[in-house]
């Protein structure tokens, strides 16, 4: 475990989509964000939260956006692309690695929440500006490459019960 001084000033990004895969198919659960928050921001000073979601047709998911905004996690919404014959796509990759690129003068420390390997070269460029990068994901499903650039890789897959939400 990595020293995490107090006075630190950090940004903490989301990928919903990411840990909500990960968690369904390795626990068949849903992930406690709150939990989550708790542990990247690890008593810092936390600048901004964000978390990257995707909104379907139905609105379902309205509710699940209203409790991360109550937890103080700024919401960025992306409608899902539906292509004809089906396939569906809302990829964050590119609006995170921007977020990520905006508030790095802002922050000493970057914690990723996503296992996701697209973002090696952000985290490389992260570092190069020197940030301190922190991967937070379930191991098991986190890409190998991404967890050794990290400056610490979280595995949440040590710990699943305080991170996941029991099935309704």
């Amino acid at each position: 475990m990595a020293i995490k001084h107090i006075g630190q000033r950090v940004g903490v990004l989301i990928d919903v989509q990411n840990l909500y895969h990960s968690a369904k198919n390795l626990y068949g659960a849903r992930v406690n964000f709150r939990e989550i928050l708790r542990l990247a921001v690890s008593g810092r000073n936390l600048i901004r939260a964000l978390a990257y979601v995707v909104r379907t047709k139905t609105g379902e998911e309205k509710p699940f956006f209203d409790a991360l905004t109550k937890l103080g996690i700024e919401t960025r919404i992306r409608d899902l692309q539906e292509f004809y014959g089906g396939m569906k796509k809302a990829d964050w990759d590119v609006g995170i690695t921007i977020d990520a690129v905006r508030i790095a003068p802002d922050v000493n420390a970057v914690v990723l929440a996503s296992g996701d390997g697209d973002f090696l070269q952000l985290v490389e460029y992260l570092k190069n500006q020197g940030k301190r990068v922190e991967i937070m994901a379930f191991g098991r499903s986190a890409s190998s490459r991404l967890k050794e650039a990290a400056d610490e890789f979280i595995d949440l897959g040590q710990t699943p019960a305080k991170y996941l939400l029991k099935g309704r």
